[in-house]
């Protein structure tokens, strides 16, 4: 990502080079000491190869983006206002880390102030208000490591602090003490995980120091509504996760009080766990984390957490790349819900806004009802026999996993059974095998069909590790509650929705699809149960909110792109009878692909220009699938990444890596009568028979000039040619480097139509005839192909040729080479006292055979130049 301000107040301008906005904003003198110092993580990870048993731990060093980068350091400024603490510190500058200044200013600001949304910041409130303020960065961008740095850098300002970071969920509360755990060494302490009431108890009755995790719901009192004090200090920061939820408030209400057997025995009031947290800790300051903005309805996140301290939304993430887009793609129209479950939806979403579903009998039975409609036998074989289908046609075009999101426990299970009879190899009883799996618990009175899924919190590690693993063979998964909220698996690029859900929690589900991975285009969310409309006013309550973009774009959009881009490319091909392609056999097949393939060769910069262009159609589709359109034009699409593959081949300038080599997720969409064990080389690819012992002999070279086909005869000659030196050049830089010069100035000149086809062509085969000629020279002058090297080495200049005869500098590279290779130790290249020795005794025979003084050093440095292209020769022996 790049780094996109240059004061950390406002984005740098389109018109200024992005080193020049890199120089002034990460690299100045305050910044880049600050990023080395509090912004770079080391996080660990584990992988278990389920063959043959062998763990693996990999090390990944992460940097802060520039927008967690100027955030924390907003936090950190913010939360020393909160606490009162800088206003009596008597500290030099230089005893706060990361320019932050005595009266509480940092150097560098937020990226999007909350002023530039019509939104109150933290600058509004006053000194020792215990409101740290809220972050809002959009899910995907990185919120979790933004925390992990704002507590690495906070416990450096702060005296010793404590630090309680509080989530309302279990397996979050697991998935963040996980990551803030991998990245201790920031810390400077381990991180330690509440294990139930009285361990959180003993955790914050500390004189100083810690950084705790615990759910918040280990703040009810067990008597009462009054919690007791655990400390009174002022250097206590509360962390929230999704500082928006309900939990996080101060509002009595009243619930039904239960004996120990679950009747109703009365009611009792309750209170918000915001109040019972203040009670315990009266002097804390709150800080809050979302990735999505506060409802301008919501009155107790600002008043538990103040203002908002920073903005990064989905148009920045997305536009910085930070996450992808994510599309919707509604199924209703193929699995049927009836008129009865519609109404239930709609009353279940109105009680769902007024009360906690816990708590509301009314809304319980509602619930019951609509978990046997959707949960029915008949609908659930139709869901399975859909996913099967569309998650197969995903797969075929974009390379990843997929993730079901089930109403209920039953309906996880039974929705598991169905697949796998659709699909019985999919199924493994070993957690460490199968390509689905359902992630959840289970109670014992759940029965054993549910029961045989319960998950322990080892066995969901594991599982989320398969899961993140691109190449392991876990693609799908069925969640109810699990896994939808703080949960990072970058290839995840389809959601299944068949649950009801409003508001933050809808949008934060959605979220788990818009991770960055490879090339991935977008997230797509399928719905099965009609969550549009709740998907609109998630939408309306995000931009009223003042955020910016889209959280979730409708398919239909990607298939206009994608009608875009086939219109173009197939315009490319005016003139061209393609269409013959779609009824052809086989042989025919190929040979109108040889001569597509030489239509855009024949275009001005057309080989370009088509691979940008199918290139940008190919993503498109791949978000497209399986809409019925994009369905349609299938085999238009298959035909012209089947050119471009032909095309890439012939890239000299390209890697001629396979697309999992290139770090790619989408697929190609195989002609499947084109489909051979074999990969296609470029001689197939060009029509002409592969020549049995050189690619230089002389058969070949004029089978290539009689070719019908000039632009592919070309392009032929070109990648080979270029093969051949890029190989040469690995042993003999000098040689290798002045036949590279000639083929690029011979291509440089067909480029500019100096010459023809035809012409640079002819050129292109005398460079060919060239190198077979150099090739026998080393056997005539009887040295082996590295002496060879170094007399090229020596021979480079004019006047060392004119000086000395060929027969002296023969025996000067004979010389040399021996002389280097006694010299040459293991390791040598790197070491720079034996490199500092070799140019020593080089130059010293240079002079003693009477090479020109005023070539010795350029001499010295090409022969230790050559000498490094064949290390591993010289240190043979060893």
């Amino acid at each position: 990502m790049a780094w996109k301000s240059s004061d950390g107040e406002t984005e740098a301008s389109h018109l200024v080079g992005q080193l020049e906005t890199l120089i002034k904003g990460m690299l100045n003198t305050e910044n880049l000491p600050d990023l080395i110092r509090h912004f770079i993580v080391f996080e660990k990870s584990k992988k278990e190869d389920p063959k043959s048993g062998i763990i693996t731990i990999q090390t990944v060093k992460k940097l802060a983006a520039y927008h967690q980068y100027y955030a924390v350091n907003r936090a950190v400024e913010s939360t020393l206002r909160a606490t009162g603490y800088i206003s009596s510190m008597d500290v030099d500058a230089d005893a706060l880390p990361g320019g932050i200044m005595t009266d509480g200013t940092i150097t560098g600001g937020t990226m999007e102030p909350p002023e530039n949304y019509s939104l109150a910041g933290v600058k509004q409130q006053p000194v020792g208000d215990r409101k740290g303020g809220v972050v809002w960065h959009t899910q995907g961008s990185g919120k979790s490591l933004s925390m992990v740095f704002f507590t690495g850098k906070i416990v450096l300002v702060l005296d010793n602090p404590t630090i309680l970071v509080i989530t309302d969920r279990n397996d979050l509360d697991d998935q963040l003490f996980d990551t803030f755990a991998a990245c201790k060494q920031l810390l400077r302490q381990d991180p330690i995980q509440a294990q139930n009431r009285n361990h959180i108890k003993e955790l914050l009755k500390v004189a100083s120091g810690g950084v705790v995790f615990t759910t918040i719901q280990k703040f009810q009192p067990e008597e009462g509504n009054v919690y007791e004090q655990l400390s009174n200090r002022k250097n206590i920061i509360v962390i929230a996760d999704e500082a928006h939820r309900t939990q996080y408030g101060f509002k009595a209400k009243t619930i039904d009080e239960k004996d120990e057997h679950g009747n109703i025995t009365g009611k009792k009031i309750v209170y918000g766990f915001a109040k019972y947290m203040r009670d315990a800790l009266p002097n804390a300051t709150y800080l809050g984390f979302t990735g999505t903005p506060i409802e301008k309805t919501d009155v107790n996140t600002p008043v538990v957490f103040g203002n908002y301290v920073d903005i990064y939304d989905i148009s920045q993430a997305v536009e910085d790349g930070a996450t992808v887009k994510i599309y919707y793609e509604s199924r209703l129209a193929k699995i049927a819900l009836s008129e009865k479950g519609k109404k239930l939806v709609a009353e279940l979403d109105r009680e769902l806004e007024i009360e906690d579903l816990a708590e509301t009998q009314k809304a319980k039975a509602k619930w019951t009802q609509l978990e046997a409609l959707i949960g029915s036998e008949d609908r659930i074989r139709q869901v399975a026999e859909d996913i099967v289908i569309h998650f197969g046609q995903r797969q075929e075009v974009i390379k990843g996993k997929g993730m079901i999101v089930a109403m209920s426990r039953r309906i996880a299970a039974d929705l598991y059974d169905e697949i796998i009879k659709i699909r019985p190899e999919w199924h493994s009883d070993d957690l460490k095998m199968g390509v689905i799996k359902v992630v959840m618990t289970s109670a014992s009175s759940d029965g054993p069909k549910i029961a045989k899924h319960h998950t322990t919190k080892e066995q969901r590690r594991a599982l989320a590790e398969r899961m993140k693993d691109p190449e392991d063979e876990l693609q799908l998964v069925i969640v109810r509650d699990m896994w939808l909220t703080g949960f990072d698996v970058p290839p995840l690029h389809t959601m299944y929705i068949d649950k009801a859900m409003k508001g933050h929690t809808l949008m934060q589900a959605i979220a788990r699809v818009n991770r960055v991975y490879k090339d991935k285009p977008a997230g797509l969310v399928v719905d099965y149960l009609g969550i549009a409309s709740d998907l609109k006013e998630a939408l309306s309550f995000y931009s009223d909110s003042g955020g910016k973009g889209d959280p979730a774009i409708l398919q239909e959009q990607a298939v206009v792109l994608m009608l875009e881009k086939l219109e173009i490319v197939s315009q490319m091909y005016h003139g061209f009878p393609y269409n013959q392609y779609f009824t052809a056999d086989t042989s025919m097949k190929l040979s109108i692909i040889l001569a597509a393939q030489e239509h855009i060769l024949g275009l001005e910069d057309g080989k370009k220009r088509y691979i940008d262009e199918v290139t940008a159609l190919s993503r498109a589709f791949s978000i497209a699938i399986p809409h019925e359109n994009a369905m349609d034009v299938k085999e238009e699409v298959s035909f012209f990444q089947a050119v471009k593959a032909r095309l890439v081949k012939f890239d000299s300038t390209g890697t001629g890596k396979t697309d999992e080599e290139l770090e790619t997720t989408i697929r190609q969409v195989i002609d499947k009568a084109l489909v051979s064990d074999q990969v296609i080389d470029i001689f197939d690819a060009a029509g002409i028979k592969k020549p049995d012992i050189s690619i230089l002999s002389e058969d070949f070279l004029l089978e290539v000039q009689g070719m019908e086909h000039k632009n592919i005869a070309l392009e032929v000659l070109k990648k080979l040619l270029n093969d051949e030196i890029k190989a040469r050049i690995k042993k003999n830089l000098v040689e290798g480097r002045t036949l590279m010069e000639m083929l690029e100035d011979s291509i440089k000149r067909y480029h500019n139509k100096v010459i023809t086809a035809a012409e640079v062509i002819e050129e292109l085969i005398e460079l060919s005839k060239e190198i077979k000629r150099i090739d026998k020279e080393p056997k005539e002058m009887g040295l082996s192909e590295y002496e060879y090297a170094f007399y090229t080495a020596i021979a480079d200049n004019e006047s060392a040729r004119e000086l000395m005869q060929k027969d002296t500098l023969r025996e000067l590279a004979v010389v040399l080479f021996e002389k280097v290779k006694q010299n040459a130790s293991i390791d040598w290249t790197i070491k720079e006292n034996v490199r500092a020795k070799l140019r020593v005794i080089v130059k010293r025979t240079l002079r003693q055979y009477g090479y020109p003084p005023d070539m010795q050093a350029l001499a010295t440095e090409t022969v230790l130049k050559q000498a490094e292209l064949i290390a591993d020769e010289m240190t043979k022996g060893e």
